[in-house]
């Protein structure tokens, strides 16, 4: 590796450790480079700045995350919450299943992990206290359960990866529904053991007839996932049309049929909007800044041939990037390890025969469990957040999850049509 690779690297690197915003360590690490090493002039780092946005398919992800806000505050997630109640909530452990099935349908209309622990957690958490379950495991299983969010569609990380790696990003949504399900049903068997062995009980048993009526309350909530899925499937619109489909959609569910839906309500979701997308659009463009750097020091070149020299087996590379993956996850934001790590990878994909799709959907799914893993772990430090409680009450439970989720890894690894069958319908 180069003087001037190296310099990138530790100049973000201790950016990280002094504890400064991954998006201002990226930037940091690109101007000194230029400013040590003349690569290029310091105009460049603006260039690539904002050649690193200049994407018509991230217009998806604002549109994505105001229909997520809209859908919330339509009352559509606690419409979600009573049904999965309604559905399994009596059972031993109900609760705890109540709080993956929740996230996991709520995913489907955020494609955020954070977003999910927010609005599921704020509701789940403290109902889970009162019922006597131990606020670690109820941080960690929601923490985990969000976390669904970043590989069901409609998924930000994807259409981030889509658009760093020039693949279908509705190749990547089919791609994520049968691993998201999967991931669902390893935490709803954790949820359950754990409930189980510990005596924590469920909920009251539903009224008759509450089923058929959450389930109708419910099912505007349930049609997103089909107006985005299946509009993309068949070719009705592209993911930056199905989001804009789905604040239409939302407002006029909002509006017109739950009738919750105020102008004041749609002023603060423009507002989050704007909150939530800028901070991600600001590491988008930062991380391509810093991906142009590795490139122009062909760093994508050495770490090809370096990992040649490990491994000529595709299953190998494959294991290989998963740990180099759930290591960088457990210190940086999901985003900029896309765009940085997309560029160095592409080239390894086509000599070992890794479909991008494949790939990408093994990426979201480690950036999923890295956002579970201290030190960093978004989604976990946010769901301790809600609880109240500290990082490290939530260890103990949050092995058998992460556990979990790296067996569906490994299985979506090793069986690649799990992640492939559904795209591969679409050609």
């Amino acid at each position: 590796m180069t003087l001037g690779a190296l310099t990138l690297v530790g100049v973000f690197a201790l950016a990280i450790l002094i504890d400064i915003p991954i998006a201002f360590g990226l930037i940091l690490a690109v101007l000194s480079y230029l400013l040590m090493f003349g690569a290029a002039p310091m105009m460049v780092s603006a260039q690539q700045f904002v050649a690193g946005m200049e994407s018509f398919t991230l217009l998806a992800i604002p549109l994505f995350v105001m229909a997520a806000q809209l859908m919330n505050h339509a009352g559509l997630t606690q419409r979600l919450v009573r049904l999965c109640m309604a559905l399994v909530g009596d059972i031993r452990g109900g609760l705890a299943v109540v709080a993956v099935l929740a996230c996991m349908m709520f995913g489907a209309l955020s494609g955020s992990g954070v977003a999910d622990v927010i609005a599921i957690g704020s509701m789940l958490l403290p109902a889970m206290q009162r019922s006597g379950y131990h606020r670690g495991f109820s941080s960690a299983l929601v923490g985990t359960a969000s976390s669904i969010g970043t590989v069901i569609p409609p998924s930000i990380v994807m259409i981030v990866y889509g658009t760093t790696s020039n693949t279908s990003v509705g190749k990547l949504f089919m791609g994520g529904v049968i691993p998201g399900l999967l991931l669902t049903l390893a935490l709803v068997g954790v949820a359950i053991y754990v409930s189980r062995r510990n005596g924590w009980s469920g909920g009251t048993r539903p009224e008759p007839g509450e089923r058929k009526r959450a389930f109708i309350a419910a099912l505007p909530a349930l049609l997103v996932p089909v107006l985005i899925i299946g509009g993309i499937r068949f070719g009705v619109f592209t993911p930056t049309e199905a989001a804009a489909s789905a604040i239409v959609y939302a407002l006029i569910v909002g509006t017109l049929v739950y009738r919750s839906l105020s102008l004041r309500d749609i002023v603060d979701s423009v507002i989050a909007t704007a909150e939530t997308s800028g901070a991600i659009l600001v590491i988008i463009g930062a991380a391509g800044m810093f991906a142009w750097g590795l490139t122009y020091e062909q760093v994508p070149q050495a770490i090809a041939t370096l990992i040649g020299e490990i491994t000529d087996s595709r299953y190998g590379v494959l294991l290989l990037l998963t740990v180099v993956l759930l290591v960088l996850g457990s210190f940086m934001e999901s985003i900029a390890i896309i765009i940085i790590i997309t560029p160095i990878v592409m080239p390894l994909l086509v000599p070992y025969g890794i479909d991008p799709v494949h790939f990408g959907v093994l990426l979201t799914v480690n950036l999923a469990i890295g956002a579970n893993t201290p030190p960093l772990g978004v989604d976990l430090m946010a769901a301790c957040r809600i609880a109240g409680i500290s990082v490290m009450e939530s260890l103990r439970y949050l092995g058998l999850m992460l556990g979990a989720m790296v067996a569906v890894l490994l299985l979506i690894t090793f069986v690649p049509d799990i992640v492939l069958f559904l795209p591969n319908l679409m050609e």
